[in-house]
Parts: structure tokens; C-alpha cells; sequence
């Protein structure tokens, strides 16, 4: 059973969505759905994405948790309703056992993901890491431990 996570940049455009939903789509097509499992942080942006795509093709989403306060202390309000629908659908949601989401949180729900993944998307502009637990130092990471890497940022895409 294909399971694929992804980690990416929450700071995408609307236009870079869509165009990396497409990429995302079309990466995913040739995996029957019923096999499917897609493992996210569900945070704004690539996260979301991706994780939406999962279920709308009919896959199986898992969404990994930083800590036990994550959606009340960091889902802005303008993520919430998304943020929700996506744990409602979710076939399992795991919680690090941390209190408070911290840079030591995201590290280790980025590693558990890492670690529970054949493959992972990275929604990745190729920049160096701008801190602990950012997109690149989760690349870095599952090349260092071994997980294949597949880096979606299709011609067009910008930041926001």
C-alpha cells in the first residue's frame, strides 16, 4: 500500500495551489485509490493541499499532529473550517505527545511522518531551511534516512 507524505511551504499563492494541485493530481493517478495513504501535518498550505487531494481522489488520509493544543494555539481562524474538515476525514489522527506546539513539536511530527512514509512530496521552492523544522530541514532529513524524495513546485510557482 502506497503511502506518501508531504511536507511544503504555507505560504503559496492561489495560482502556485493550483498549479501544484495539478502536479499533485497527476503524480498520484497512476496509484489505485483504494491504496492509497497520504500522510499530513494538515497545516495551511502545501499540507492542506495535498491532503485534500487525497481524499478527493479517494485515498486514505492520515494527519500527524504536533502537539495536544496545535489547533488552538496555531490554526488561524481563516484555516479552522478546512483544518476540521480535514481531521473529520481523516482515517487516524495521531497527536505527539507534547503540550505545546514548539519547534521541538514540529520536529517530531515531521520525523514521525517521515518515518511512517514510502515517499515523500515536498512542495519545495529548493531554498535552505529557514529554521528547525521547515520544509528544507524536512528534506534533508528523510534523504538523510533513506525516504525517497519527489519535489513538486511546477514552472509558475511563487511564494506569497
Amino acid at each position: 500500500m502506497p503511502t506518501i507524505g508531504i511536507t511544503g511551504h504555507m505560504d503559496i499563492t492561489s495560482e502556485t495551489a493550483r498549479l501544484v494541485e495539478g502536479e499533485l493530481r497527476a503524480r498520484l493517478a497512476s496509484i489505485p485509490p483504494a491504496e492509497l495513504v497520504g500522510v499530513s501535518c494538515i497545516a495551511k498550505g502545501a499540507d492542506a493541499l495535498f491532503a485534500n487531494v487525497v481524499v478527493s481522489i479517494g485515498g486514505r488520509l492520515v494527519v500527524v499532529l504536533p502537539s495536544r493544543d496545535y489547533r488552538e494555539a496555531k490554526v488561524k481562524p481563516d484555516h479552522r473550517g478546512e483544518f476540521d474538515a480535514l481531521v473529520a476525514r481523516a482515517e487516524e489522527v495521531r497527536t505527539m505527545p507534547y503540550e505545546t506546539a514548539d519547534r521541538d513539536a514540529y520536529t517530531a511530527a515531521n520525523e514521525h511522518l517521515v518515518s511512517e512514509c514510502e515517499a515523500l512530496f515536498a512542495v519545495w521552492d529548493g531554498q535552505p531551511p529557514s529554521g528547525k523544522g521547515g520544509t528544507g530541514d524536512v528534506v534533508a532529513y528523510a534523504r538523510r534516512v533513506g525516504v525517497p524524495v519527489t519535489i513538486v513546485w511546477p514552472e509558475g510557482a511563487v511564494r506569497g
